[in-house]
């Protein structure tokens, strides 16, 4: 009979009860679609199509700079 090596058993338990443990532990997101609120979806609409209007390969950063201002006005993280 071949004898285990105690690390190496320890390592492959880990892994598995790692593997098998990590879906339980997954949360909903924030930002997801079901859990949006209609104000944060309209917020990212309007500052969406403000930042539209300022290319990034023509204008550099203003596009996210934009969106982030208009996000904060709006009281939402970008």
């Amino acid at each position: 009979m071949k004898k285990f090596n105690s690390p190496l058993a320890a390592l492959v338990l880990a892994a598995a009860v790692s593997v098998l443990a990590t879906p339980s532990f997954a949360q909903r997101s924030e930002g997801s679609a079901a859990g949006m609120s209609a104000a944060r979806a309209a917020a990212i609409h309007e500052c969406s199509a403000k930042a539209s209007k300022y290319p990034e390969h023509t204008w550099g950063d203003n596009e996210i700079y934009t969106y982030r201002a208009c996000m904060a006005d709006h009281g939402q993280r970008d």
